[in-house]
Formats: C-alpha cells, sequence, structure tokens
C-alpha cells in the first residue's frame, strides 16, 4: 500500500482495527497499539533491530496476531521542519515493508517525543536509566501514535 494521510489511514482501517505506532531507531522499533476504537495508545513492545527480513517477518506476525489495520510511523523531522536522512531512512522502511505487509501507513511528526516521553520518565516515574533505556522507545511509540490518534 502507498502513504496515506492520517484521516485517508483512519478511513482505510477496518471498523474495530487497531492501529500500531512505530518508532523506528538504529538499534531498535518501539511499537506501541491503540485500542480497537483508536482512542488510547499504549506501549507494547521493544524489538531489538536486526536485518530487514527478519525485522519484516515480526512486524508481520505481530500485526496479523493483534489484529492491526493501519500504521503511523513516528517521521523524524529536524526542528526547522526540513527531512534529513533520518527522515529518508523511515519513508524507505514504510515503503520497504509496505511491499511485504500490505497495510495503509502514515507518518506522524515525532519532533521531540523520545524528550518528551523521557522527561515523563524521569520525573513523574522516578524510573532509574536502566529502566527508562528498556521503555523509553515503545514509550515514544505510544506518543507518536496518540499524537495521531488526537489528531484524528
Amino acid at each position: 500500500m502507498a502513504e496515506t494521510s492520517l484521516t485517508e489511514l483512519d478511513a482505510a482501517v477496518g471498523r474495530r482495527q487497531r492501529l500500531m505506532g512505530l518508532d523506528l531507531g538504529t538499534k531498535t522499533i518501539g511499537l506501541a497499539l491503540s485500542d480497537p476504537t483508536r482512542s488510547i495508545a499504549s506501549p507494547w513492545e521493544t524489538l531489538r533491530r536486526a536485518k530487514f527480513t527478519a525485522d519484516a517477518e515480526k512486524l508481520v506476525a505481530m500485526t496479523a496476531a493483534q489484529d492491526v489495520g493501519g500504521l503511523v510511523y513516528g517521521l523524524p523531522v529536524n526542528m526547522d521542519g526540513t527531512e534529513g536522512p533520518r527522515c529518508q531512512s523511515t519513508r524507505q522502511f514504510a515503503r520497504n515493508l509496505a511491499a511485504i505487509l500490505p497495510l495503509p501507513y502514515a507518518f506522524q511528526d515525532e519532533r521531540m517525543s523520545t524528550q518528551a516521553v523521557e522527561r515523563v520518565l524521569i520525573g513523574e516515574a522516578d524510573m532509574t536509566r536502566k529502566r527508562r533505556a528498556e521503555v523509553v522507545d515503545k514509550a515514544a511509540a505510544a506518543w507518536i501514535l496518540q499524537g495521531a490518534l488526537d489528531s484524528l
């Protein structure tokens, strides 16, 4: 499938299907899931990155198991609004995955998502550095997905 807007994504997804948020990092992929009504995003899983084929196989199995109807990728736009190499990498990953996993997908600006999540984990949750490292990617994915859900 091709990239869509968030509104088109919402319309293309089945009535009670979930959306999956992805925060693509160089070493991990943070994953979040919406509830079936697409109101609330929850941190779900953090995948250790491997080769693309292995990552894709895992994502295909996970989306099927959770009745995911569409994907929302965090797009790491520069602070000045321009797109750099990380955006190109994210867009390429999405295109490559779409060839294997034919779900509609959209992008959500993720500027400052990791920093915002870190502040919450430090300030409100008072987590240790080690524990934050374990949850920050999936929490950032939830932050990204919640932003998309809120905009719908």
